[in-house]
């Protein structure tokens, strides 16, 4: 008997360290598991996102720059653990920006999330408005501040009076020589890029873009300050050159500023990155129209239940696009 109570005792020890262990394990695994349906919920959430909306784009880092912080943003939000969001492959979350905004320059940069990313072609070919703050006497090799002097000219001959006759030659539909540093593209590659490399690099032809308003805001030579409102494919930048040019001198972009895109304007929509969440976003988010098919789904089964006036009054906030 004293064998069996000698030989009990480690084992009783043993079964206990062994269900203290079990306990733990099944504690471990239960916040496991409840953290990844956290995550999977908080994920889940932020792919239930399908519209456009407006951030603000600072001074300094590339269009795709910005575009990758925020994907970044969301993720970590949603619980991603180390996002990636340079890697094409198998991204948990589609995002695109509707019309590249220059590295110098700041502003409105329209985002597409989840299906808004087919919206983005649209924001591409609408209108856009800028503010340009520019100075004569100096042009550069990219045409605005970032680039090298390569011309010095003379700008005392010009009167405010002549600037804005002249501006009244780049209103309505105009022939334009987009710049060699640009996101255009030559074999593949970036032209900005290439001439980066030492290459050699031609510019693309003139083409015909729009400029539906355009009007001097201040003039303080050598500086002078003008807004512009114009359609897709058109470059401030060039506008800037060829304004100069035209009036016998030579001028580059100091300061850029894009004010308004499509709806989006910088006052009212442009979200700046401490409101990159889920919550901000969702608020000032733009849905998608529902496809074709849905809509007639939508009518069908509208035609079977009539709605009361709360249903009514959903469906027309759902189409309020």
């Amino acid at each position: 008997m004293c064998l069996s109570i000698q030989n009990t005792g480690p084992r009783l020890q043993t079964s206990r360290k062994c269900a203290s262990c079990m306990s733990m394990s099944s504690g471990a695994a239960l916040a496991l598991a409840t953290s990844m349906a956290v995550q999977n919920s908080s994920l889940s959430k932020l792919q239930s996102l399908n519209g456009i909306f407006a951030i603000y784009k600072k001074q300094g880092p590339t269009s795709a720059d910005v575009l990758n912080t925020l994907k970044k943003a969301l993720l970590k939000e949603a619980g991603v653990a180390n996002p990636n969001p340079r890697k094409r492959k198998k991204q948990p979350l589609k995002i695109g920006h509707g019309g590249t905004l220059d590295s110098n320059a700041y502003g409105v940069l329209v985002v597409g999330i989840g299906e808004g990313t087919k919206m983005l072609t649209t924001m591409l070919a609408g209108s856009k408005k800028y503010r340009a703050v520019a100075e004569f006497g100096k042009a550069t090799d990219t045409l605005d501040v970032t680039g090298n002097v390569v011309e010095e000219k003379s700008y005392d001959h010009i009167t405010k009076e002549a600037f804005e006759e002249k501006l009244k030659q780049f209103t309505g539909e105009i022939m334009q020589v987009p710049p060699l540093y640009s996101a255009l593209k030559k074999d593949g590659q970036r032209m900005s890029v290439l001439l980066k490399q030492g290459q050699e690099v031609e510019a693309k032809p003139a083409r015909p873009v729009t400029v539906y308003s355009l009007s001097l805001q201040d003039f303080s030579p050598p500086y002078f300050t003008i807004d512009v409102e114009c359609g897709g494919g058109f470059y401030v930048r060039s506008l800037v050159d060829d304004l100069a040019k035209a009036l016998s001198s030579c001028a580059h972009i100091k300061e850029l500023t894009r004010t308004k895109q499509g709806q989006f304007t910088l006052e009212e929509h442009a979200l700046k990155e401490d409101r990159w969440t889920w919550t901000d976003i969702s608020q000032a988010l733009q849905p998608c129209p529902k496809p074709a098919g849905q809509q007639k789904n939508a009518k069908k089964a509208k035609s079977k239940h009539k709605p009361t006036s709360s249903e009514s009054e959903g469906d027309n906030g759902d189409q309020n696009d």
